[in-house]
């Protein structure tokens, strides 16, 4: 079965990752890192959204640019992504 994940969702999943902007990753790890965690949480991304808003809260001065990056990453990797649970 596909699960429909829209960029935000995969942003999200992204942005809780231990990948940072500063690495410079490509889109093939960029990838594997949504993929990954995706498979590894069943498609069940709740837990992405609670530490996001927990983040958000604890260190707001690098929430935005994170996202943004985040965000950006998520989008340039999203045509590509066939995602079966």
């Amino acid at each position: 079965m596909t699960t429909p994940m829209n960029v935000s969702d995969l942003a999200q999943v992204l942005f809780v990752s231990t990948l940072q902007a500063s690495d410079h990753p490509s889109p093939d790890q960029v990838r594997m890192i949504i993929e990954g965690r995706i498979r590894a949480r069943h498609a069940d991304l709740s837990d992405c959204a609670a530490l996001v808003a927990q983040e958000a809260g604890d260190h707001p001065e690098a929430y935005a640019s994170r996202m943004r990056w985040a965000l950006c990453e998520a989008g340039r990797v999203r045509p590509s992504l066939s995602l079966s649970t």
